[in-house]
């Protein structure tokens, strides 16, 4: 078989993971950056919350698309189960910026396929992180 069929992230579902998210950091009491990807990481949704750090904007949609691209969580790179310092640098410097070894991005995983990310970026790494995973876990409902 050449082709098979595709999940695919729609507009309502990123919009239901941002609302989500937005939730969560507001009940945290810490204004996020939200970014919402699809699987090639292109950008479905996006929210700068009131008093979020101008400086987290592009740092929020990196993680989103780093996680979509990657298939995994951003975070230090590692080799051989040691972080790399060298890989954590230079995977940034090889894809011009698309990948980032801050935590706070995530995968989005429907029916065992990566259909897109989440990044979240304002707080602390943990802070981050948590707001993600509460966006993801929208699409359970």
């Amino acid at each position: 078989m050449k082709t098979r069929p595709a999940v695919k992230l729609t507009l309502e579902g990123a919009r239901a993971i941002l609302a989500a998210a937005e939730k969560k950091a507001a009940d945290m009491g810490v204004p996020q950056c939200i970014a919402v990807v699809d699987e090639g990481g292109y950008l479905l949704a996006f929210a700068r919350m009131d008093g979020a750090k101008l400086s987290s904007v592009q740092v929020a949609i990196t993680k989103a698309v780093s996680a979509a691209i990657r298939r995994t969580e951003t975070g230090p790179s590692s080799s051989g189960g040691e972080i790399s310092l060298t890989l954590s640098l230079g995977l940034p410097m090889a894809t011009e910026g698309r990948i980032t070894p801050i935590r706070g991005g995530i995968p989005i995983v429907l029916e065992g396929e990566v259909v897109g990310g989440i990044g979240v970026s304002s707080g602390t790494e943990e802070q981050d992180v948590e707001v993600a995973r509460a966006g993801l876990a929208a699409l359970g409902k």
